[in-house]
């Protein structure tokens, strides 16, 4: 079932999305070499928290931490581990989801770690902007093919890189996943009208390599996604609402940068 939000219901939203983007810039000024991973969950918990706002992905599904820290070939929901630091080079990938008051937001987001090499750069770049090309797509009347297609059609065609299929964006609210399904692939022109009041997640994840990816089913882990073919990978993620004026991003970290869409 599709839940449509009210003005009132988006406020809500947005303000949970402000602890949101206020924890990424923290998590922003924190990532260095040398930084241990559990660090940066510790960090991060206590942020939400001392914001008055709740990490929802503690016990969704068992899951046992406040984020996802994903690094590299980690595609998605890795671990938090004691002991594992961060190198030079290295490209991180946080992701939380804050409940403020019964409202959520979602948000992920890409971090170099140091100096990263340009190819890793560049994917970031490209990763990073076909987020916006979605959000650009995000429109009344459009369809969620329209979403897939543009984030498609720049990372894959253009570009050449693997979009991942396994893991796609969703609706947000009441709870963290809701319907719609917004794949970040797809055919212009086809797939559920895009309607006013809709709040949705955007999250592409693009892979230097194939788009294929494997999870992790060890008693140890369970959660871990990869890159088949041990290429790295890159993610942003919005949450953002359709409006009469067009998408409005409930998480945004940058109000310059993202104004058109404020």
């Amino acid at each position: 079932m599709i839940s449509l939000k009210s003005p009132r219901e988006i406020e809500a939203m947005r303000k949970s999305g402000a602890v949101l983007a206020g924890m990424h810039h923290m998590v922003r000024d924190l990532v260095k070499p040398g930084i241990d991973t559990w660090e940066i969950e510790t960090r991060c918990r206590e942020y939400i928290e001392s914001h008055g706002a709740v990490p929802l992905q503690i016990g969704f599904e068992g899951f046992k931490y406040a984020t996802t820290i994903s690094i590299n070939d980690e595609v998605a929901h890795g671990l938090p581990r004691k002991g594992l630091k961060l190198k030079n080079g290295d490209l991180l990938k946080v992701d939380t989801v804050v409940g403020l008051d019964g409202a959520v937001s979602d948000s992920a987001w890409s971090y170099a770690v140091g100096e990263v090499s340009p190819e890793v750069q560049q994917l970031m770049d490209v990763a990073k902007k076909s987020l916006y090309l979605g959000i650009d797509q995000a429109v009344i009347g459009n369809r969620i093919g329209d979403i897939g297609w543009a984030i498609q059609d720049y990372t894959e065609n253009q570009h050449h890189y693997g979009d991942v299929r396994q893991y796609i964006g969703h609706g947000v609210g009441p709870t963290m996943h809701e319907d719609p399904q917004v794949p970040h692939y797809g055919k212009p022109g086809h797939g559920l009208r895009l309607q006013e009041g809709l709040v949705i997640t955007i999250e592409p994840m693009i892979n230097m390599g194939g788009w294929e990816v494997i999870t992790d089913d060890t008693p140890e882990d369970g959660w871990t996604v990869r890159t088949a073919d041990g290429s790295w990978s890159a993610q942003y993620e919005h949450t953002l609402a359709i409006t009469k004026d067009g998408p409005k991003i409930l998480t945004s970290q940058d109000p310059e940068f993202d104004a058109p869409y404020l």
